[in-house]
């Protein structure tokens, strides 16, 4: 049983952080002891709140996570297994570190291929100094970017031994951003396609904006609402602002015309225009400044990685209407694109598109 559990738990950490088929075995290592740790630090939610020593925040936090967490079962068709019914505190800011890379001249990320899970555009590490080594490795022909998760999925496969727990690296989200985090990892228990980012994303993408509506208009609070919409308002803006740059860059990368120096120009004026409209966009909006990081560091990597998460979004909205609002019929349809060769699948689910 010991020995079944150390490949399990082998399998999760590949899920979680990625291996290369070229990686050593320390990479493996740090995989397999990263997501143990996580999982060992992690106690039953039940048993902080019984804690007298539990603080008084995290008690509340916690249990309004139990209720968003019955939220997505009852009322969105999310699994009701295991999962975020524990907690750990990992005493760092995030579960994983990502590296992310891309040509100078080409939103395409690299790739790196898990042995279970397919080729995905990332490479994670439980320890930022680990991804920043590895990020510092991958030389001057790469754009590279390294950025904190949250909160990864294991895909249902450490159900059976405590699920995926609620972690202290969100469980502090404002409620309606909480929420949000809770009904996308869950959805890639629902439907995960080998090899297809966009595909996986963008469905977990679309089932916690879906979700998390449900849930401020039935189960919150008229204050969530209102924290909710101001920022919801906010990234969305910033979001079609970097889903036009992409598009601009992307033509600047096709565009047979130039050459190469002549898109590096044209690719610098697109990224300075960027900026521009970014300032002007953070001054009507009084100051805000939560986007400022990712601005000052955007670069191919983080553009390409952000839009893996937003490209199929609108489908896959499209096709929840389509199916009449109905979350069982809805992830069948979803189960049904997943059967599909890829080629097939990306051309279904942009037909389904609306016209912007």
């Amino acid at each position: 049983m010991r020995r079944a559990a150390l490949v399990l738990l082998l399998v999760a950490a590949v899920l979680a952080a990625g291996c290369a088929r070229t990686s050593g075995p320390g990479y493996y290592w740090q995989s397999l002891t990263g997501h143990a740790d996580l999982m060992w630090r992690a106690r039953p939610v039940a048993d902080w709140l019984a804690d007298p020593a539990t603080p008084e925040a995290l008690r509340q936090r916690l249990e309004l996570a139990q209720r968003v967490r019955a939220f997505a079962a009852s009322e969105l068709g999310l699994p009701d297994n295991a999962s975020y019914r524990r907690y750990a505190d990992l005493g760092r800011r995030a579960a994983v570190y990502n590296v992310v890379a891309a040509p100078p001249l080409s939103l395409e990320l690299k790739t790196w291929c898990f042995p279970v899970a397919g080729c995905v555009g990332y490479r994670g590490y439980y320890r930022e100094a680990d991804a920043r080594a590895f990020a510092d490795s991958l030389g001057s022909d790469l754009e590279v970017a390294v950025y904190p998760v949250p909160a990864y999925s294991t895909l249902g496969w450490m159900n059976w031994v405590g699920g995926d727990p609620l972690l202290n690296t969100f469980i502090h989200y404002p409620e309606g951003e909480l929420a949000r985090l809770v009904f996308h990892e869950l959805a890639h228990q629902v439907v995960y396609v080998k090899d297809d980012t966009a595909f996986n994303e963008s469905f977990a993408t679309a089932v916690e904006r879906i979700g998390v509506q449900r849930w401020l208009a039935t189960a919150s609070t008229p204050a969530a609402r209102a924290e909710y919409a101001a920022f919801d308002q906010r990234r969305t803006a910033f979001r079609e602002l970097t889903r036009a740059v992409r598009g601009r860059l992307q033509a600047v990368y096709a565009d047979p015309t130039l050459d190469e120096d002549a898109k590096r120009a044209r690719k610098q004026a697109v990224m300075d225009d960027f900026r521009r409209e970014y300032a002007a966009l953070k001054a009507f909006w009084g100051g805000f400044s939560a986007f400022d990081a990712w601005v000052a560091r955007a670069n191919n990597a983080l553009l390409g990685a952000q839009g893996a998460y937003d490209r199929f979004v609108p489908a896959f909205e499209a096709l929840y209407e389509r199916e009449g609002r109905d979350f069982a019929r809805f992830y069948d349809a979803v189960r049904g694109l997943a059967e599909l060769p890829r080629p097939e699948r990306h051309a279904a689910l942009q037909a389904l598109a609306p016209t912007r």
